[in-house]
């Protein structure tokens, strides 16, 4: 059984206003504009990303692109570094 909930036109007491702390949807958004590929990899590869991906509580796919992303900016800076 349920509580009943009683309404009342009584004061509730000091109430304070929060401001708008979460993005907006546009904020939401993949930052990056993702592109569908087709790609081979072993089945070793796989369990492992798929097991990481379970223990982090996220999509496999998702940790390999994640992990693409990583490196690419990586090789991006160190390319930069020794121009």
């Amino acid at each position: 059984m349920t509580k009943e909930i009683t309404y009342s036109d009584k004061d509730i007491g000091d109430v304070k206003f929060v401001t708008d702390f979460l993005p907006s949807p546009s904020e939401l958004r993949e930052r990056n504009e993702n592109t569908k590929i087709t790609i081979s990899l072993s089945k070793r590869s796989i369990e492992y990303f798929k097991k990481a991906a379970l223990d982090n509580q996220m999509q496999y796919q998702k940790l390999i692109r994640q992990l693409l992303d990583e490196y690419v900016g990586h090789q991006e800076k160190t390319n930069k570094t020794n121009r």
